[in-house]
């Protein structure tokens, strides 16, 4: 051991052979970054220990360490791919019982990794808010099945934080897929013979795609016939990519896994069994009159089967007063602690804008205002021309800023009480300096469609109808009504049954169009959000990758063709693969602080360049 080492250095160093041993691979790379973690066949990256290492975090660390080092061990992902249903639900159950089989291998054999593997499940449940839902929700089926295949696996403990959640789907689980869950401990280290295990608990819970099942070699071979390309990209991708959930995409070749590696159902790409991800949407609709005029052909490809069912709706609309008081009281006790954390960062950034809007004077001009410092002069010498001084125009200009939060279910629990205060910090930082601040959410009204769903099979269910969920779009705080009013509203995001389905695209156009509608000069969106977009119903009547498609395309409009400056925070999820000036974050804890420092960079890329010879002689007033 080298005693002049530092501890961080020391943490990485042993982190990184444990990482090289437990995967069995010596010639593993292995790197610490400040996004989220993520494993290729060639490379391991871990977050970086920030401060002096704590006993809590050198668990974390090591909990996610193992995860990773365990998935590259003991997981094929040839079979994977070969196997793995095409369906959102399918496939999100397939990838949570899939990591709880690499885990369970290797906490079984490693008591030290079954404690770091119990500790990062305990503390993603909690941060998920586990032990306060009181009702089942579909959504959540796939998170649920891979806790109960922790439960019925040997070498890891189901923690007290999700007992409760469990429970509530107990007896459902063990009467549809009791036999299968009895079975997954005795086929845990046949890869194939679990997946087929799988398989049959989807199909017995309604979940599997009507797509034929990849496992078939006959119908692998006729989809390969019919498109060629697309069973290439099915059966030969080496580049697949293990999401936040430890799902697997083909998007940019590395395994990612996050602190919420095994939950988030939003980590996935759908397009993982959809070839090459080039399938063209339906043609155009109405619809179109929702984009500028100047919007690319991509856009025009997007529908709404309707749009009967959307809603634009202000937060106090969504429960009454006392609610509102009662639900913006349990946020500001949840996250006491986080306040004067988040509120020193937030200082910092109002000196910055504060400083910017300064009156500052040209001195030693010829002409302009008399300079009262200079009388003596003028007196001595009343030829002397540099007598005069001139105030500067401010470099600070006329602001709007936008905060759009996915309101989406996986956000539910920590992250979106972290959301909530860090966008009210941040707009009661920027109301002081000046700039006017609208804070938006976005969400669906019902889970796996609702009105527009059961509109589309009353009409016979015509083939690839666009999206296919109500809308929920909500205001929290307009940009001209000051932050004592909308204080209160913030804490709708913690409401019960709030937070659904996802529909990025749409969300991010309305938010663009609202801020383009202000007079201000600037204009600057900031979205944040913990996963790609998801609608199961959306999804399972449209090409795979149609949300996130039209993702990518109003991404691109705004960003090459808008005056909206956009940028975007991922929680647990790389979002920096859709938006060019992004940052991903592990903790939802770094989200206040990542805000912060993100405005502030932008803000400074704003100060232009030094002057010319006219910054002679320039100092601040006062």
């Amino acid at each position: 051991m080298n005693h002049s080492e530092r501890p961080a250095d020391l943490l990485k160093r042993v982190t990184a052979a444990a990482v090289k041993a437990m995967s069995n691979r010596p010639e593993l790379e292995v790197h610490f970054q400040a996004s989220g973690a993520s494993a290729t066949e060639e490379a391991v990256n871990l977050p970086t220990p920030s401060g002096p290492p704590s006993a809590e975090g050198i668990t974390k660390l090591r909990g996610v360490a193992d995860a990773l080092a365990l998935r590259l061990r003991y997981h094929d992902s040839a079979v994977h791919r070969r196997m793995a249903p095409s369906g959102p639900d399918g496939h999100a159950v397939f990838e949570a019982l899939e990591q709880a089989r690499c885990e369970s291998l290797g906490a079984q054999r490693m008591t030290g990794v079954a404690n770091n593997l119990d500790f990062l499940l305990a503390e993603k449940c909690r941060a998920k808010g586990y032990g306060g839902i009181t009702e089942r929700d579909d959504a959540m089926l796939p998170e649920v099945l891979g806790l109960l295949a922790r439960e019925r696996l040997p070498g890891q403990n189901l923690p007290q934080e999700a007992k409760h959640i469990v429970d509530l789907w107990r007896d459902e689980l063990d009467r549809k897929v009791g036999p299968q869950l009895a079975q997954l401990e005795k086929n845990a280290l046949d890869q194939e013979a679990y997946g087929n295990l799988v398989r049959e608990m989807i199909v017995a819970l309604d979940m599997m795609s009507e797509a034929p099942a990849p496992s078939d070699p006959e119908n692998q071979q006729d989809s390969a016939e019919d498109d060629p390309e697309q069973g290439q990209d099915q059966n030969q991708n080496p580049d697949a990519e293990m999401d936040a959930d430890g799902s697997m995409s083909s998007e940019s070749g590395e395994a990612e896994m996050s602190d919420d590696m095994d939950f988030s159902t939003e980590g996935f790409d759908d397009d993982v069994m959809s070839g090459d991800g080039e399938e063209e949407p339906a043609g155009p609709t109405d619809w179109d009159d929702r984009w500028p005029r100047n919007a690319p052909d991509d856009l025009a490809l997007y529908k709404a089967f309707t749009q009967a069912f959307d809603e634009v709706v202000e937060a106090e609309e969504l429960c009454d007063s006392e609610e509102l008081a009662r639900l913006r009281a349990q946020l500001d006790q949840q996250l006491s602690h986080l306040q004067g954390v988040v509120s020193r960062l937030a200082n910092r950034l109002q000196r910055k804008l504060m400083a910017k809007q300064t009156r500052s004077w040209d001195f030693d001009l010829e002409e302009g205002v008399l300079d009262a410092a200079r009388l003596s002069r003028v007196v001595t010498d009343p030829l002397h021309p540099l007598s005069f001084k001139q105030e500067q125009d401010t470099d600070f200009r006329d602001t709007v800023v936008g905060l759009l939060i996915d309101n989406s279910g996986s956000m539910r629990g920590r992250p979106i009480t972290v959301a909530a205060m860090s966008a009210d910090i941040l707009a009661r930082t920027l109301e002081r300096c000046g700039v006017k601040v609208e804070i938006m959410g976005f969400t669906t009204r019902s889970w796996k469609g609702g009105q527009s769903r059961e509109e589309w099979v009353e009409k016979g269910k015509p083939k690839n109808p666009g999206r296919l969920n109500d809308l929920r779009h909500i205001i929290y705080k307009a940009a001209d009504m000051p932050w004592r009013r909308a204080r209160r509203n913030l804490g709708l995001m913690l409401r019960e049954g709030l937070l659904k389905e996802n529909i990025d695209g749409e969300a991010l156009m309305w938010a663009h169009n609202r801020l383009l509608g202000r007079p201000e000069q600037r204009r600057i969106l900031m979205v944040i959000s913990d996963g790609a977009p998801v609608d199961d119903a959306t999804l399972s009547a449209n090409p795979g990758n149609y949300l996130e498609k039209h993702l990518r395309d109003v991404i691109s409009f705004i960003e090459n063709k808008s005056d909206v400056e956009l940028t975007a925070i991922g929680i647990g999820h790389d979002v920096t693969r859709y938006y060019r000036r992004a940052v991903t974050i592990v903790d939802a804890e770094e989200l206040g602080g990542t805000m912060m420092a993100n405005l502030a960079e932008l803000f400074d890329e704003d100060t232009p360049a030094a002057g010319s010879g006219a910054s002679r002689g320039r100092r601040r007033a006062g």
